[in-house]
């Protein structure tokens, strides 16, 4: 992922043209301690007082006006980072889904766990609990599901969030805050800032933030965890992948062509977890290849622009160097400002640069093995584990394939199956902890266990 960590100039800048749209200022030292200072209130009041079927009907509301404004928000991030509206559209309602999801499970969620009892008498439960105001750094490539996924479940539990957009996305992170404070969230519950790296650092060290989540780069999640650590702050970390997609048999060669060349080339290759690499049994390989690069250039017409010219400039420079040192590249055209055509890369082998790289925009690489043993060693040989994707016809097969697999996610047979209800996250460098579903709700809470004893009953449990 294109690393902003440096960026502090708040601005929309359109990728397609370069022309500059609107400026927003910094947050001030002042705006700063104001927002931890009410976040920390928020959460000792509103966050420890309210029920949660409170906090859920709040999350609703979020969710209505992410209905209500759907045009205005899809427009928004058209102009920060060039999503197609159709796109764009599609994020808004997703985050419409997750927060509902929050809404219509959180008492659920957080009920009361009984743990059963060995020997004593009386009672204990776990009892899930706010931590407190979090901070949360969040990435350029969905601005709005980025969010969602941090705070829906987050505010259900009924901690505060100070949330830190990318500097190039200030007017969807506004259009955030303005919807949260209508929901009816109390002053500070949700409060965005447009702060500096420098108060980051100090935000993430201040004992009103009880624990951090970013999403971004293996740098920008180093420097976080690194500070978060020295302070003993909680911390969540989603961060890059180059996650596979390993073909050992198919019925449908037309169908898995398809759906990969949708999966490569969803935000303009701006996925975290989309598949980069492509793993195909050698019986499959020319077949696969022949229709993949077909369709993958054929993506070039009406292709978004990339979220800016120096994203599109960092990706070609990994390019460029793979072909320098034997890569093959497929494409039919070139960078054009933050215009990036389609490619694909062949003949990458590992002494190369781009074989342990991530590739954050619409370049694919693929690979020929000759075994299921094959597939998986290439699949794991990686420094990154966020999600993978399998696709085979016997069930034997991948759920054997599946277990071998060093990642946080696999989906067989299928792609951009996301949901709020299945969690994501990863291993090794891309980050831990997990977003979504239960597990998503489990990370900033203070699993507090409540033990009552009874008298009445001895040691050994009996009256």
């Amino acid at each position: 992922m294109e690393d902003y960590a440096l960026i502090d100039d708040y601005a929309v800048i359109d990728p397609a043209t370069g022309e500059r749209l609107a400026t927003f200022p910094q947050a001030s030292q002042a705006d700063i301690d104001m927002a931890l200072g009410n976040a920390a209130s928020a959460c000792e009041s509103w966050g420890r007082t309210s029920s949660a079927a409170e906090r859920a009907a709040l999350i609703r509301r979020v969710a209505e006006l992410h209905g209500e404004r759907r045009e205005h928000l899809a427009a928004a991030i058209g102009r920060e980072m060039g999503k197609p509206l159709e796109e764009a559209l599609g994020e808004v309602d997703f985050c419409r889904e997750i927060y509902e999801f929050y809404a219509d499970n959180a008492v659920r969620l957080l009920g009361d766990e009984q743990v059963p009892l060995s020997q004593g008498g009386g009672t204990a439960v776990i009892r899930r609990s706010p931590l407190g105001a979090l901070l949360g750094i969040m990435p350029w490539n969905l601005p709005y599901y980025q969010v969602a996924r941090f705070a829906a479940p987050n505010l259900a539990i009924g901690n505060t969030i100070v949330l830190k957009h990318a500097p190039q996305c200030p007017e969807s992170a506004a259009a955030l805050h303005e919807i949260f404070a209508e929901a009816g969230f109390p002053v500070g519950a949700y409060v965005a800032v447009n702060a500096t790296v420098n108060q980051v650092a100090e935000m993430i060290a201040d004992p009103r933030i009880s624990g951090v989540s970013l999403t971004g780069s293996e740098r920008a999640g180093a420097a976080v965890a690194e500070i978060a650590g020295r302070n003993l702050k909680k911390v969540v970390l989603e961060l890059g992948g180059s996650d596979p997609f390993v073909l050992l048999s198919t019925e449908d060669l037309d169908a898995v062509v398809e759906a990969a060349v949708a999966a490569r080339l969803e935000n303009v290759g701006q996925v975290c977890n989309a598949p980069k690499r492509f793993i195909v049994a050698d019986d499959l390989y020319e077949a696969f290849l022949d229709r993949f690069t077909t369709s993958m250039l054929a993506g070039a017409d009406g292709i978004a622009p990339m979220s800016s010219v120096r994203a599109a400039e960092g990706l070609e420079g990994q390019v460029n160097r793979a072909v320098d040192q034997g890569a093959v590249l497929h494409t039919n055209g070139e960078r054009d400002g933050a215009f990036f055509p389609p490619g694909v890369l062949t003949g990458v082998t590992p002494d190369q640069d781009v074989f342990s790289q991530e590739l954050f925009g619409p370049v694919a690489m693929v690979f020929s093995v000759s075994s299921e043993a094959e597939a998986v060693e290439l699949a794991n040989d990686t420094p990154y584990g966020l999600g993978s994707y399998l696709y085979t016809t016997d069930p034997q097969q991948a759920e054997r394939v599946a277990n071998q697999i060093d990642a946080g996610m696999v989906f067989v047979n299928g792609v951009m199956l996301d949901a709020p209800e299945i969690p994501f996250g990863g291993v090794k460098r891309s980050g831990f902890g997990r977003e979504l579903g239960y597990f998503g709700m489990d990370e900033f809470v203070n699993k507090k266990l409540i033990r009552t004893y009874s008298p009445l009953v001895d040691d050994r449990g009996r009256s």
